[in-house]
């Protein structure tokens, strides 16, 4: 069983399980049994054993979403299932028939996506911050499978194959974690132990199960691995592509990037990601405007630095009550796919993405051909959002009449 301290979490809100779910949400997947769906296919996708209908998976899905969102634990989740249960007249799961059955059932449906969706989050986490070394943690668990508390200080190389096998969760009901670390002094600060190897055939496979030994049936993979890894792909491609060509495949990838973008806001509002995110790209089309008006950008990929999101410039938005909305934040890829209007401004050559809302007119500042810090020798140019708030559209218009704005696509917002 995890460790209850663990648990105990999910009765609040929590940001990053809530973004990791999140992403799954966009694929509901009907399923007559639990091993349907293998590994990272579970990434992008929500199932739940046995649910066939799309109007079932889709009220379950919201049932867990509010649980993690709104902090209501499993109780209340166990309350929402009956409720959905009776609504659709789902009969034949497991578990159907007792008290006990169903408390079984309800506790590893919203488990599960618990603890899968904060481990999706913490891989993201450990590949954004470029860590050397990794430790595994054990969940501290009264009754301990005693393969995962053998592996607790492990220590091993961010890119050794243990990794890809034995990321946790490792079963039903793990809670065992990983911390990541830039040297061995840092890995042993975090609870590594230098004196610990890896056991004899920890890689030999159970023909049981098809895993290694430790590892149950179908646990042997890293959620959100395949997420984090397409995206940080995705990024570097996009840096190094003239701008029109990576445009035309930030456009093809969008959907990815859009899945992947919530992990990234929900760490960086707990504090945990310092490392600036891909939240979209150039279209084709404003790169074509942008090079008739020969300030064409050396690349299409559009960064976003975390202090937007957590730090002293959305504080001081905050408070002058401007700030972007967390949903907003949260959809933000979307919204700068299409925006309500994309002006420059001819004074700074920043280009102001206004988006789409209902009240007042959301803008991101996009400063094109940006040197990263400490890059200029290397010439690692990107796009990067330079400020993120709601507008006036009343000062923007006096600035197009003043002539220091310029209209590129779109129209602005009505008064």
């Amino acid at each position: 069983m995890a460790d209850p301290k663990l648990l105990a979490t999910f009765r609040k809100p929590f940001p990053e399980a809530l973004a990791a779910f999140r992403l799954r949400l966009g694929n509901l997947v009907p399923t007559r049994a639990w091993d349907d769906l293998r590994h990272s296919a579970h990434d992008r996708a929500f199932v739940v054993a046995g649910a066939l209908k799309a109007d079932l998976l889709a009220d379950l899905a919201a049932a867990i979403d509010k649980a993690i969102a709104e902090g209501t634990g499993l109780e209340e989740f166990r309350r929402d299932f009956r409720a959905i249960v009776e609504k659709h007249g789902w009969h034949g799961w497991t578990g159907e028939g007792s008290a006990r059955g169903e408390a079984w059932r309800t506790r590893v449906i919203w488990q599960t996506n618990m603890l899968t969706s904060l481990a999706a989050g913490r891989w993201a986490q450990l590949q954004e911050g470029g860590f050397s070394y990794f430790v595994y943690r054990h969940s501290g668990a009264a009754h301990p499978r005693l393969d995962h508390l053998s592996w607790d200080g492990l220590i091993l190389p961010a890119d050794h194959p243990f990794w890809q096998t034995h990321y946790p969760p490792n079963g039903w009901g793990c809670g065992c974690r990983v911390l990541g670390a830039h040297s061995r002094a840092g890995a042993e600060r975090v609870g590594g132990k230098p004196g610990k190897k890896l056991p004899e055939g920890w890689d030999r496979l159970d023909p049981k199960t098809g895993t290694p030994p430790g590892i149950g049936k179908g646990w042997d993979y890293p959620p959100g691995a395949s997420v984090a890894q397409t995206v940080s792909f995705a990024a570097r491609k996009l840096r190094k592509w003239p701008a029109l060509i990576g445009a035309q495949f930030g456009e093809g990838i969008a959907g990815i990037i859009e899945r992947a973008w919530p992990i990234w806001v929900a760490e960086t509002q707990a504090g945990i990601s310092h490392n600036p995110a891909l939240v979209g790209s150039l279209s084709s089309d404003l790169v074509r405007r942008l090079d008739e008006m020969s300030k064409a950008p050396a690349s299409a990929e559009i960064m976003l630095r975390p202090g937007l999101v957590r730090g002293p410039k959305a504080t001081r938005h905050e408070r002058k009550g401007d700030a972007l909305p967390e949903e907003l934040w949260l959809t933000l890829p979307r919204h700068l796919r299409d925006p309500q209007a994309v002006l420059l401004d001819l004074r700074s050559g920043r280009l102001l993405f206004l988006l789409r809302a209902e009240n007042g007119a959301p803008q991101l500042a996009v400063q094109t051909n940006y040197f990263l810090k400490g890059a200029k020798r290397d010439n690692r140019q990107v796009n990067m959002v330079n400020s993120a708030y709601t507008a006036k559209p009343d000062a923007l218009r006096a600035r197009l009449r003043a002539g220091s704005l310029r209209l590129l696509i779109g129209e602005l917002p009505e008064a």
